[in-house]
């Protein structure tokens, strides 16, 4: 009885005769032999195995590609933000600001730093060299030196007016080139909502890395009081 009990609980798939409770199945992935020693299919092949492989490694293409498209998406915004909000380069083409900028002319070209968040409230100081919308063409930023701020008075180099005031809200801006800049000698105060950026840095070439200084030209000294203008 008690050898019927064992042969009770074997193993299912064990074939029948004296060795039938010892024929123990091999795992699922591998295939199982039994009766008759009949071997069945194997559950995968080579061929199954390769295109699960092609599966896989389309993908990874697939994640990859999701992952950069969102990263893409993410950095060009901020990227944009910066440039607009924060600093970018560009380079001076011209004579106007020479010697400060362009000192070799047409030879060389001076790329310089523009700081956009210096000028977020419209905060400059009398020497700062800074670009700005032209007022004659809205889609050329030009970039001049800072003479005279609101409410001084300048005197003024071939405008139709000896002495200006400089209006509220307006800053007056000059070329260091005099006779070769078109400023604000020619179209008057420029308006405060057209300024760009402040230009603080010579990036290139490499020589001429340096800070621009906010420095008033000797010659360019303000009108004390309307007394003087008499």
């Amino acid at each position: 009885m008690c050898a019927c009990a064992c042969l009770s609980e074997a193993p299912r798939g064990s074939g029948p005769g004296p060795l039938g409770p010892f024929l123990l199945p091999l795992t699922r992935g591998f295939g199982q032999i039994g009766r008759g020693h009949k071997i069945t299919t194997y559950p995968f092949s080579p061929r199954k195995k390769g295109r699960k492989g092609m599966v896989q490694s389309q993908g990874w293409v697939r994640r990859y590609f999701k992952a950069f498209c969102k990263g893409f998406f993410v950095a060009v915004p901020v990227a944009v933000t910066f440039l607009d909000r924060v600093a970018c380069v560009a380079r001076v083409e011209g004579a106007s600001m020479q010697p400060s900028l362009n000192p070799g002319g047409s030879q060389s070209s001076d790329v310089v730093l523009l700081n956009h968040w210096k000028v977020r409230n419209f905060e400059v100081q009398r020497g700062d060299i800074v670009s700005l919308v032209s007022p004659k063409n809205p889609e050329q930023k030009i970039i001049k030196r800072v003479i005279a701020l609101e409410g001084d008075i300048v005197k003024t180099m071939g405008h139709k007016n000896r002495y200006v005031k400089v209006p509220r809200g307006h800053i007056w801006v000059e070329g260091d080139h005099h006779g070769h800049s078109f400023d604000s000698n020619s179209f008057g105060p420029v308006s405060l909502g057209l300024l760009h950026a402040h230009a603080t840095h010579i990036l290139w070439p490499p020589k001429r890395w340096q800070k621009l200084e906010s420095v008033l030209p000797p010659e360019r000294l303000l009108v004390q009081s309307e007394e003087d203008c008499l």
